[in-house]
């Protein structure tokens, strides 16, 4: 009898989606912001989405352990509306890696990522090492820049949800995410 190899564990990682406006009025933002700041390779606006907790390689059974603590998270939080607070860099010093979009959470966005967080831990998963700090990652830089000024961007609010968990394929011209599972809001 011939073993099947292992299966490679799936990177994988839990977000929230922006709705469509936000994606409407990010498309048209993105133009602009292009123009102001230099080496950036951007994402797609249907791209661009709220991670609440990156997992990094994960199995089929972790996922699987992992998903009743969503489930019951999600179910907790009704849908929720976050404002746009601007744009800023990672690293927070020095040459810039990431841009993003700020979002200020309310509350019960805030109580559902720190489910998610236990979530994760209880299915196995290592504890996350930083404080969330709510985001969207608009773009990275691929070689060293200097930090350019943060560009001014007014985009009102979105309304978030569901939370998807995603699968991310690195590819050479960037990641690309599949949801293996969605977990409604409320």
């Amino acid at each position: 009898m011939t073993s099947q190899p292992p299966l490679s564990p799936t990177r994988a990682f839990l977000a929230l989606e922006l709705d469509e406006p936000m994606r409407a009025r990010l498309a048209e933002a993105l133009p602009r912001l292009q123009r102001e700041v230099a080496g950036v390779r951007w994402l797609a606006p249907e791209a661009i989405h709220l991670t609440l907790r990156f997992l990094g390689p994960s199995t089929p059974e972790a996922l699987d352990r992992l998903s009743a603590g969503v489930e019951r998270a999600a179910r907790a939080c009704g849908p929720r509306e976050a404002s746009v607070e601007g744009i800023g860099f990672f690293p927070p010093q020095g040459p810039p890696r990431v841009i993003w979009l700020g979002l200020a959470l309310p509350p019960p966005v805030l109580q559902l990522q720190a489910e998610c967080e236990r979530a994760a831990v209880a299915a196995g998963f290592v504890p996350e090492g930083r404080a969330f700090r709510p985001h969207v990652t608009l773009g990275r830089w691929r070689d060293r820049a200097r930090r350019p000024a943060a560009p001014a961007l007014e985009l009102g609010t979105t309304r978030l949800g569901p939370v998807i968990l995603f699968k991310s394929d690195l590819r050479p011209q960037g990641a690309v995410h599949t949801p293996l599972r969605n977990f409604p809001l409320g």
